[in-house]
């Protein structure tokens, strides 16, 4: 008889819209609980939670009619079990509350009858460690308590001891004071009792069609026999423009954004799984910009399609230039590139405004839409993020691309 397949379980800290806990989840594995501070991406994973348990339930049309405003929020979690909608725990990862979350997740342990969490995955929050937010907060570097979050990420590795846990950051926290800072982390989280491997990926090498460069510090408990070994790329001859083109022209209102696909899904989406078999979407809006943004966005689109330049902000005639700053951010208007296989990096400044993600179409004057955005990071178009279409845009802007994280996770299943 052959023997089952283990299913992993595992902890997902600071998580998020959870792009990372997607990825696992795909990769196979089983979510015990999901930490995170932010209300609004709480209830998206709430959503994503319940979506998982209707789908092996046989029973997604109650998840789509709540896309589809068929249902309430009320109505839909009428459906789903307690222990699935608790388990995604609103709390802030702090001294004072470790206890109260120890507490919830060990319910969660129980209602669920899992015996133990074999990965811990996750990051803090890396505001504090990238190169744009180490700069606006150089004054505050002292008192900036995300620095020292992965104290208490470690705390979580001594109170659970998982097999493994994937800590993710960005590329700064490699350079942050002087260098000094990342081998005192790597340090901490060896003597928590974990072999301790650091790599660099590249999202746009695993299927996303975006370059965005993310640091994993891998740990293995001292007792296990493992490595991550290598992750094997992706090779595709795929460009931006396959994600973008079957979508039709953008709405500001209503705040859903259903739209129906005007297109057959792209070879890219039907590959990686983006289109899901829907003949619908959400969330396709976006924000309305004034004349001067437009006409700003038209010279950076022609710059960009007819030469390949990007935009020089203080190139523009004098009459668009409104913004005091022109010694830095120069580039603050940018086209996002359709004929490259990637885009440039998405982030949570997308949140404040879409000048850095303009629309490559002629026929579109506009930044990005909520649904554009999340396909850029690989999110599934059947994945809703709760809250504003700001908060929308900052949960995605912040999230691991899922494709990347499944190549991750798959890695390391077969150890």
């Amino acid at each position: 008889m052959k023997k089952a397949k283990k299913i992993f379980s595992f902890l997902d800290l600071f998580a998020g819209a959870g792009g990372l806990s997607e990825g696992f989840i795909r990769a196979g594995y089983e979510p015990v609980a999901h930490v995170e501070y932010d209300t609004n991406a709480c209830l998206t994973l709430k959503t994503r939670m319940a979506y998982y348990y209707l789908k092996d339930n046989k029973q997604e049309e109650v998840y789509y009619a709540y896309l589809k405003k068929e249902i309430t929020r009320e109505d839909f979690y009428v459906h789903i079990p307690s222990e699935i909608i608790n388990s995604v725990i609103n709390e802030k990862i702090s001294e004072q509350n470790l206890n109260r979350i120890y507490t919830q997740i060990d319910a969660v342990l129980t209602l669920k009858e899992i015996k133990e969490i074999d990965f811990i995955i996750g990051g803090p929050p890396c505001q504090a460690f990238s190169l744009v937010g180490r700069k606006r907060n150089e004054a505050k570097k002292k008192t900036d308590e995300r620095i020292g979050l992965y104290k208490l990420y470690i705390k979580f590795l001594k109170k659970y001891k998982p097999k493994v846990f994937v800590f993710e950051n960005v590329l700064g926290i490699k350079s942050f004071e002087g260098g000094k800072l990342f081998p005192v982390i790597k340090t901490e989280l060896a003597k928590a009792g974990y072999k301790i491997e650091d790599i660099v990926l590249n999202a746009s090498k695993f299927g996303v069609l975006q370059n965005r460069k993310r640091v994993f510090i891998l740990g293995y408990r001292d007792d296990i026999n493992m490595r991550l070994g290598e992750i094997h790329e992706v090779k595709h001859n795929y460009k931006v423009f396959d994600i973008l083109n079957d979508l039709p022209e953008a709405q500001i209102f209503p705040e859903d954004g259903i739209v129906h696909y005007i297109k057959k899904a792209s070879e890219y989406l039907e590959k990686f799984d983006i289109r899901n078999g829907l003949d619908f979407t959400t969330q396709h809006i976006t924000r309305k910009n004034n004349d001067n943004d437009k006409e700003i966005y038209r010279i950076a689109r022609k710059l960009w399609h007819d030469k390949k330049i990007r935009l020089n902000y203080t190139d523009l005639p004098e009459k668009l230039i409104n913004h005091h700053n022109t010694k830095a951010f120069l580039d603050r208007f940018k086209v996002v590139a359709d004929d490259l296989p990637s885009a440039h990096t998405l982030v949570a400044h997308i949140s404040k405004d879409g000048h850095y993600y303009i629309h490559p179409f002629s026929k579109e004057i506009r930044s990005l839409t909520v649904r554009e955005a999340a396909r850029i990071q690989s999110f599934p178009d059947n994945y809703f993020f709760e809250g504003s279409r700001t908060s929308a845009f900052t949960q995605i802007g912040n999230a691991v691309p899922p494709l990347m994280a499944m190549k991750i996770a798959e890695t390391l299943k077969v150890k």
